[in-house]
């Protein structure tokens, strides 16, 4: 599908140049899936006269390829794109594994299988961290109890360093930390990128065994950032048993799968996958359907990493500021697991 596209692509000529777009390489990025095709355009000079005019046709004709498809096309202007940090200039270099947890859709408990995930590492004797990624609605600070930390800034080698808070020996650093919740949803383009890459090259996170990121629901251009400014060895995804959420999934597993991407697919994880009462412990209600993240593994040749099931500590820990799995063993048990299959598949592909 890419290389149609490229084809495609390749009919659109810069008028100052005389050159199509793709011979001169203004294409930085391509992306596409059956729902969504995404180019990032990259300009030579800033403020091109014929960027937009470009833009548009670049627009037209995905559209009129493919109608049933979502369309991006995003430009960027001023010389050849960015690369990620150097080492020596970013605080990453101490970090011995990234596992991206993601989700097809919002509300099906990322973030917080995230911080019961950390947890269970550490308990493990993993030094973890989390990077709160997720700028449409960062919890992580909640999760931990720590909504009210200011990061503090240290100077070393000449460099200023973000402090990251620390909770249950647990680092974490998060876009909650410098934005109020009723402006998480404004933050957008270009300002919540350079402010993700600010926290990802800039916080102080010295040796970690496990750096968690909380990436936000869904797929789009900030994923992709998060993506290339990171060697992720592995993402988990997480989903409930409903098929409508279990269809999302699709998408998630497709933009690691994209060639442009190619991060390995630990598995996914069913959250919400049963209720059990306290008073009936033997007794399962599947309220949201029974297995369908199961059997969309099996059928995606992707391992399911396990089923969570609804159990009432986990809710309060969210709330309480304290991860279910520190004080609940049930919880414990089962997170455990999953952080298990999560260590041996990273170490079997490193």
């Amino acid at each position: 599908m890419e290389t149609q596209i490229k084809q495609l692509l390749g009919t659109v000529v810069h008028p100052e140049t005389g050159t199509d777009i793709v011979t001169s390489g203004m294409i930085e990025h391509l992306a596409a899936t059956n729902e969504k095709k995404t180019v990032v355009l990259r300009f030579a000079k800033a403020r091109d006269p014929f960027a937009v005019k470009i833009k548009n046709q670049v627009e037209a004709l995905l559209k009129e390829h493919f109608p049933q498809s979502e369309i991006l096309v995003v430009v960027k202007e001023g010389g050849q794109a960015p690369r990620p940090e150097p080492k020596e200039k970013t605080t990453t270099g101490s970090i011995a594994h990234i596992v991206a947890i993601a989700s097809g859709k919002g509300g099906v408990g990322k973030s917080t299988v995230t911080a019961n995930l950390a947890i269970a590492l550490r308990n493990m004797g993993f030094r973890v961290g989390i990077l709160d990624a997720d700028i449409y609605g960062p919890s992580q600070p909640k999760m931990f109890g720590v909504e009210g930390y200011v990061p503090d800034a240290v100077q070393e080698d000449g460099t200023d360093l973000i402090v990251p808070a620390e909770s249950m020996d647990i680092r974490l650093m998060s876009i909650g930390f410098f934005i109020k919740p009723t402006d998480a949803l404004l933050w957008r383009g270009a300002m919540a990128v350079n402010a993700l890459k600010q926290m990802i090259h800039q916080t102080k996170w010295g040796p970690l065994d496990f750096l968690l990121l909380d990436l936000p629901p869904g797929t789009g251009d900030i994923h992709l950032s998060i993506i290339g400014e990171l060697k992720i060895d592995s993402a988990a995804i997480v989903s409930t048993p409903q098929q409508v959420a279990v269809a999302d999934v699709v998408r998630g597993a497709e933009m690691f799968r994209n060639p442009n991407v190619n991060i390995p697919i630990a598995g996914i994880i069913e959250n919400m996958a049963w209720f059990t009462p306290e008073e009936l412990p033997e007794n399962r209600y599947y309220l949201f359907g029974k297995g369908g993240a199961r059997r969309f593994a099996e059928e995606n040749g992707i391992g399911l990493l396990g089923e969570i099931p609804i159990v009432q500590s986990i809710m309060e820990g969210a709330e309480e500021g304290r991860p279910a799995t520190a004080i609940d063993p049930r919880v414990e048990q089962h997170y455990r697991e999953i952080a298990e299959r999560i260590v041996e598949n990273v170490m079997k592909k490193r």
